[in-house]
C-alpha cells in the first residue's frame, strides 16, 4: 500500500524527459545507417549489443506481485539502460558518434539516474522537484518505456553494422566525423571515484589557475575530449571529469 507522502509525490505533475539530444542523435544515426556512413567498430558493438540486452530485456515475471513492486521492476529496466550507456560512455573506447548517442539515450533517462536504488554517488542531481517542495520528483516512468520501441530499433539496426553483423565480418568499420559542441554552465562539477567496493568519494573540480569553481564554465567537446573554460580565460583538459560528469549536469539548450 502507498503511504500519504508517496502518493502526493505520484499524483504531481510528470517531469519532461530531456530528449532533443536523442531526436538530433537518433536522426543522425538513422541518415549515416541508410547512406552506409557508419559501421561499428569493436567497442561499438560491444556498447550497442549490452544497451540493446538491457532495452529488451523483459520485466521479472511475479505472481501475485503488489503494484509498487510491479513500479519499481519497470524503472530498474529503465535504470538498467541509462547504467549500461553510462558506463560504456565514459570507458572511453567507443567512438565519437557512439558516445554523442550513449551520452544522448542517458540524457533522456536521466530520471533513472537516482531511483529505484540510488547509487552510492550520483555524478547527476535528481532529475526534478515536485513544485512548491523540496521532494523529488517521481520518475516519469510511461514516457521513458514510449521511448523503449524506436531504441530497440535504433540499436537493432546499428548492431547489424557491427563485427559479425548483417555486413559480414569482413567490413571494416566506418566512423564518421562528429560535430563539436559548446556549451555554457555555472555551478560546480563533482568528480566522483571509487577507491574501494563499496566505496565513494567526490571533490569538486576547480580551476588550476585561479581556483574557481562556480564558473560559469565554457563546456567544449570534441568528440573525444571535453575541456572546461574558466571565467579568468585558463581551459582545462586534465580536470579528470568523465563525460558524463559533465553531460548530465547540463541545462537543456537549443
Amino acid at each position: 500500500m502507498v503511504g500519504g507522502h508517496a502518493a502526493s509525490l505520484a499524483s504531481s505533475a510528470p517531469v519532461p524527459l530531456w530528449t532533443r539530444a536523442l531526436t538530433v542523435e537518433s536522426r543522425r544515426a538513422r541518415q549515416l545507417l541508410a547512406a552506409g556512413g557508419w559501421r561499428l567498430t569493436a567497442a561499438d558493438a560491444e556498447a550497442v549489443g549490452a544497451v540493446l540486452a538491457r532495452l529488451t530485456a523483459p520485466l521479472p515475471v511475479r505472481r501475485g506481485t503488489e503494484a509498487r513492486i510491479k513500479a519499481t521492476d519497470r524503472d530498474r529496466r529503465l535504470q538498467r539502460i541509462l547504467r549500461t550507456a553510462v558506463h560504456h560512455l565514459d570507458a572511453g573506447a567507443v567512438s565519437p558518434p557512439a558516445a554523442a548517442l550513449l551520452a544522448a539515450v542517458a540524457r533522456a533517462l536521466l530520471p533513472w539516474h537516482a531511483a529505484p536504488n540510488p547509487p552510492a554517488a550520483a555524478a547527476a542531481p535528481r532529475y526534478g522537484t515536485v513544485p512548491g517542495t523540496t521532494q523529488g520528483a517521481p520518475p516519469p516512468t510511461e514516457a521513458g518505456e514510449a521511448l523503449l520501441p524506436d531504441l530497440i530499433a535504433l540499436f537493432t539496426a546499428l548492431a547489424a553494422t557491427g563485427p559479425g553483423g548483417a555486413d559480414g565480418p569482413g567490413a571494416a568499420p566506418l566512423t564518421p566525423p562528429v560535430e563539436p559542441w559548446q556549451a555554457r554552465y555555472a555551478g560546480r562539477f563533482r568528480r566522483h571515484t571509487r577507491p574501494a567496493p563499496g566505496v565513494w568519494t567526490a571533490e569538486t573540480v576547480h580551476c588550476p589557475t585561479c581556483g574557481g569553481k562556480d564558473g560559469p564554465w565554457t563546456v567544449t567537446w570534441d568528440g573525444r575530449r571535453a575541456a572546461l573554460g574558466c571565467p579568468c580565460g585558463v581551459v582545462s583538459r586534465e580536470h579528470g571529469l568523465a563525460l558524463s560528469e559533465i553531460w548530465l549536469v547540463l541545462p537543456e539548450t537549443g
